[in-house]
């Protein structure tokens, strides 16, 4: 998994009833663009998250 700051991350809920968590990525800790990312998620807290396989990247829209 590879992300870039600007990226969004959205985390699957994994329990049936367990909502979806969606984040920007603020800070990409790993080398080349993998994870660890600090995520300043929509609920307004910030975390380090060592993404799973529940969880994708979004790319953000860039100007090129």
């Amino acid at each position: 998994m590879l992300a870039a700051v600007g990226d969004r991350l959205l985390v699957r809920g994994n329990a049936v009833g367990s909502p979806d968590r969606q984040g920007e990525i603020i800070e990409v800790r790993g080398s080349d663009g993998g994870p660890p990312y600090l995520v300043r998620f929509d609920d307004g807290h910030t975390g380090l998250v060592f993404p799973g396989p529940d969880a994708v990247v979004i790319p953000a829209q860039r100007q090129g």
